[in-house]
C-alpha cells in the first residue's frame, strides 16, 4: 500500500501547521516541514517543539528565506524533500503541499488512488509550444538571468533584465533539456524523487542553470520528471484541486464549499481560507475516515465559471473591426430561428425545407457538425465561424446564390442575433419558447459541465432554480432588445397561434405556415 511523504512548504499559521501535520500522520503517512526562513523565528519553535517528538515528522535541515519567483522556492523543497528522503525510507511517495492545501479525500482514497497506477502525476507542457503562460515574460523567464525579485525590488529586476536585452546577453538552454511547464503541486514517486536529487548532485550545470531562472517553480521539477521518467509513466495533472478568477487569483474555498470539494476529482484543495475553522475541521476529520464514499462528478470549475458570470453583461465594448468593414450585403435578409431546444428547432426547419425553396443552414455556429460547404477554411472551427461571422454569411449567401436564407441560434447566444440586426442587410427574428421540464434542465446541466452523472441529487436540486433563471433571461434578452420583425411561436399555443406567427416570419400564405405548424412532434423531447 502506498505511503505518502508530504514535503509542506509554510510562512504563517503555526497553529495550523500543527493541526495539518498531526492529521496528515494520525494514519501513518508522513511529512516533511520547511517553515520560510522570513518567518519568525519564535513561530518556528512553535512548530517545531509541538512536532519533535512525532516519528512521522522531518524537517528541512536549513531553513530558507524565500521569495515568490525565486530559486529559493526549489532550494526550500529539495532540502524539505533531503530530509523526508532520508528518514522515511518506506514513503512510496512524495506529495508536495502548501500551508493552505487540505486533503478533501480520506487516506484510504488516497492510498487506493495511488496504488492503482504506477505514475507520477504532475503537470508538464511544453514551455513554448504550449499556452500555458497567458500573459508576460516567457522566452525571457529563461534566456536571461534573474538575480533581483521582481515584487521586493522591481527596479533592480527590470534594470537588470533591460541591460541584458540591450546588450544582447542572452543565453542557450542546456541541449538535452526540454524545457517543460506546470503547476507546482506534484505528486512523485519515490523513485522519480530519488532520480532527481541524483540528477541535482551529478548536472550543475543545469542546476546553475535553473538557479537565475523565473519562477522556477513551474519549470524545475516538471523539466525534470520528464527528462528522467518515461511519458508512459507520466499523468500529465496535479492531484491539488485549485481554481482562479478571471482577474488572475486563486479561488479561496469556505466552510460552504464541503460539498463541492469532495465531488472534485482531486486528492487535495487550494486555497483554504484561514478562517474557514469548519471546514477545515471536517477535512480533518474526513482524512481519518476508512469508511467515507466519494461521489466524483467534476463539476467544480465549470460550476463556477457559470456562478461568477451570470449576470455579466457587455462582456466586450465595441464591434471587432472584421465585424465593422464586411456586411451581408444590403439587398439581403437573414432569418434567424432562436431556440434552446436544438431538436425541436431541427424538426421545425426540416418542415421549412420540405415547403419552401428556401436555403436553411442549423446550428452552425454552435454545432462543428452543422454540414457547410468548403469556404476555405473560415468554416474550420466554430470560433473562426464566430469571429468572422459577417464574412461567413455572406460567402454562404453568394455560395446558394440567393438573397434570403435561414439559420438556427441558441437563445443563448444574443450577442450574434444583435450584431446581425445591426447590419445593413434585413434580419428577421423567430423565437420558440418550449416548456422546461426539471429532467430537461438536469440533462441541460450535465451537457454544459455544470453537473456530472455522479453529482448528488442535493447538489441538482440547489442548482435548478438557477439553471432553470438562467434559461429564462436568455428569452427575456431577447424580448427586451426589441428587435423589428421579432416573432415567437410558444410550445403553449395552438397550432393556429403558431401558424400566424410563422406566416409573418417566413412571408408565406397560411396554408403553408399551417403546414409547417403542424409538424409531427414538433415539441416533443
Amino acid at each position: 500500500m502506498a505511503k505518502i511523504a508530504y514535503i509542506l512548504l509554510c510562512h504563517k499559521d503555526p497553529a495550523s501547521i500543527i493541526q495539518q501535520a498531526e492529521r496528515l500522520t494520525a494514519v501513518g503517512d508522513y511529512i516533511s516541514i520547511h517553515f520560510d526562513g522570513r518567518a519568525p523565528d519564535a513561530a518556528f519553535r512553535s512548530i517545531h517543539d509541538a512536532l519533535k517528538d512525532n516519528p512521522n515528522v522531518a524537517f528541512a535541515r536549513k531553513r530558507i528565506k524565500c521569495g515568490w519567483g525565486e530559486w529559493s522556492l526549489i532550494k526550500a523543497t529539495l532540502g524539505a524533500v533531503e530530509a523526508a528522503v532520508e528518514k522515511f525510507a518506506d514513503a512510496s511517495h512524495f506529495y508536495m503541499l502548501s500551508g493552505d492545501c487540505q486533503a478533501i479525500k480520506s487516506a484510504a482514497f488516497a492510498h487506493r488512488f495511488l496504488d492503482n497506477r504506477d505514475v507520477d502525476y504532475i503537470e508538464s507542457f511544453d514551455y513554448f509550444e504550449s499556452d500555458w503562460i497567458k500573459t508576460g515574460m516567457k522566452e525571457e523567464r529563461l534566456i536571461y538571468r534573474h538575480f533581483f525579485n521582481e515584487r521586493n525590488s522591481k527596479r533592480l529586476f527590470y534594470a537588470s533584465f533591460n541591460l541584458q536585452r540591450r546588450m544582447g546577453w542572452t543565453r542557450s538552454i542546456p541541449d538535452d533539456i526540454q524545457v517543460m511547464i506546470g503547476s507546482q503541486w506534484w505528486c512523485l514517486r519515490r523513485r522519480t524523487i530519488e532520480a532527481i536529487l541524483d540528477f541535482t548532485r551529478q548536472r550543475k550545470d543545469v542546476m546553475r542553470f535553473f538557479s537565475t531562472t523565473w519562477i522556477p517553480d513551474e519549470t524545475f521539477f516538471q523539466t525534470l520528471v520528464r527528462h528522467l521518467v518515461p511519458e508512459l509513466e507520466i499523468e500529465t495533472r496535479t492531484l491539488t484541486f485549485l481554481m482562479f478568477t478571471d482577474y488572475g487569483m486563486p479561488v479561496t474555498f469556505y466552510n460552504d464549499h464541503y460539498d463541492l470539494l469532495l465531488s472534485q476529482d482531486f486528492l487535495f484543495a487550494r486555497k483554504i481560507s484561514p478562517d474557514a475553522k469548519q471546514l477545515k475541521e471536517r477535512l480533518g476529520t474526513l482524512y481519518a475516515d476508512e469508511t467515507a464514499e466519494f461521489q466524483i462528478s467534476n463539476e467544480g470549475r465549470r460550476l463556477f465559471a457559470f456562478l461568477t458570470n451570470r449576470g455579466r453583461e457587455g462582456r466586450r465594448f465595441t464591434p471587432r473591426f472584421w465585424e465593422n468593414e464586411s456586411s451581408l450585403g444590403r439587398d439581403r435578409e437573414l432569418l434567424i430561428i432562436a431556440c434552446k431546444k436544438w431538436h425541436v428547432a431541427k424538426r421545425l426547419v426540416d418542415s421549412i425545407r420540405q415547403n419552401m425553396r428556401l436555403p436553411v443552414l442549423e446550428y452552425i455556429f454552435s454545432e462543428m457538425e452543422s454540414e457547410l460547404p468548403d469556404l476555405g477554411g473560415i468554416e474550420s472551427t466554430l470560433p473562426k465561424r464566430m469571429r468572422h461571422r459577417r464574412v461567413l454569411m455572406r460567402m454562404l449567401f453568394d455560395y446558394y446564390d440567393t438573397n434570403r436564407m435561414l439559420i438556427c441560434v441558441d437563445s443563448s447566444n444574443h450577442e450574434l442575433v444583435d450584431d446581425f440586426y445591426k447590419d445593413r442587410s434585413s434580419t428577421r427574428l423567430l423565437e420558440i419558447k418550449c416548456n422546461f421540464n426539471d429532467d430537461y434542465l438536469v440533462g441541460h446541466a450535465k451537457r454544459i459541465g455544470l453537473a456530472g452523472n455522479t453529482t448528488p441529487e442535493e447538489v441538482i436540486e440547489r442548482l435548478l432554480p438557477t439553471v432553470r433563471q438562467d434559461v429564462e433571461h436568455e428569452h427575456n434578452q431577447l424580448r427586451d432588445s426589441e428587435f423589428a420583425d421579432h416573432y415567437r411561436i410558444r410550445e403553449t399555443n395552438t397550432m393556429d397561434e403558431n401558424a400566424v406567427q410563422l406566416a409573418a416570419f417566413l412571408d408565406v400564405d397560411m396554408d403553408t405556415a399551417r403546414r409547417i405548424a403542424a409538424t409531427d412532434y414538433l415539441f416533443y423531447d
